[in-house]
């Protein structure tokens, strides 16, 4: 396996939601078809470790609302088959991911 450039260093990362967030006017409007057995989820990408930027978001330090109020846990098996990655990968690969999981169903915030 090759060795990550040291520009390599963006990750995209998902967060489960509680079921809560289905009850924001917003996230609903953005989810007009999810499947009610699928989670609610939220799609970023971040230059730190998602771990570190899961608790970032959950200390209220750059957050996300949604994820501050309802944040449950990282999803890491939706997510680390791509990371790490260039900073122009991980705007694009953020963008795709959430349409792909919204097209499959989950709720999704992506912001």
């Amino acid at each position: 396996m090759p060795r990550p450039r040291r520009s390599d260093h963006f990750h995209v990362y998902v967060v489960l939601l509680a079921d809560q967030v289905w009850n924001e006017p917003a996230y609903r409007k953005c989810n007009p078809d999810k499947d009610l057995l699928k989670p609610c989820l939220y799609v970023g990408m971040t230059g730190l470790d998602p771990d570190l930027r899961f608790d970032r978001h959950m200390a209220g330090v750059q957050a996300n609302r949604f994820v501050l109020k309802y944040g449950v846990r990282l999803l890491p098996e939706l997510y680390e088959a791509y990371n790490p990655m260039p900073y122009a990968a991980a705007q694009e690969m953020e963008v795709e991911l959430a349409i792909a999981l919204r097209e499959a169903g989950y709720g999704v915030w992506q912001a």
